[in-house]
Formats: structure tokens, sequence, C-alpha cells
């Protein structure tokens, strides 16, 4: 097994990449982090990530469509979905397409941190993330 977490995080918002980017970093993680989901997408079709962040509501490709890409390629991969718009059906249609977990915004990292901890212990990492925020 890696050493570390490889996680990718998109969000069209780059005050969201620049703070969570060096909260995972301090954590213990690899993460690369993309505010254009199409250069994300192209980065997952040539890296296997371990764990994939993405903001839900974004032009042009949403993180659904993210997530349905991450799943054609693996099933291991965990999806964590980030979104200031929270709703019972996005979080039902984004469960039933293998969505990891939802994190409304705002949040706090450490709160973040948690559920990038939650899905690392699931992907059988024994190594704890440690909350850097």
């Amino acid at each position: 097994m890696k050493e570390k977490l490889e996680i990718l995080l998109l969000d069209d918002e780059a005050i969201v990449g620049n703070r969570l980017g060096p909260a995972i970093k301090k954590a213990g993680c690899n993460v690369e982090v993309f505010e254009d989901p199409q250069k994300a997408l192209n980065r997952i079709n040539e890296k296997e990530f371990d764990v994939v962040v993405t903001d839900i509501m974004m032009a042009d490709v949403n993180g659904i469509q993210v997530l349905e890409e991450v799943r054609k390629k693996s099933d291991k991969t965990k999806v964590i979905i980030i979104t200031g718009y929270a709703t019972v059906a996005l979080a039902r249609e984004a469960m039933d397409k293998g969505a990891f977990d939802i994190i409304a915004k705002p949040f706090r990292p450490k709160d973040f941190l948690a559920v990038i901890a939650k899905a690392a212990d699931s992907l059988g990492y024994k190594r704890e993330i440690v909350a850097a925020a």
C-alpha cells in the first residue's frame, strides 16, 4: 500500500483550493488541486486517486458528472461532494451514484479532514490523518 493518500481536490472557487490544499498536505496526504473541471477530469483519466473531492455546482461540468467519470474508472476511489447547495434530492442522487460522503459549505477544515480520515479508513489506510486545521 502507498505511504500517502492520493487526493484530487476540485472546486471552481480558488479560495477553497487555497485553503484546503495546504490543510490536506499538512495532514500527511498528497493533493492535486484543480479549479477547471475539464483539467481535473483529464487528470482523473491519467491517474488513479484514492479520494476525489469535488464541488457540485460548477460551470460546464458538475460534481455529479465528475462522480460518474470516477466511477467508470475505479470502484475503489472515494468521492466526496462539497456543496453550498445541499438538498435532500442532491444528496440522494450523489449517494445513489456512489458518492462516499457529502459536506455542506461552509465547513471547518477539521470537519473536512474528519471525512478524509473516514475515507482513508475505509480504504484500509492505518495511518491517522492529522487534524491540521
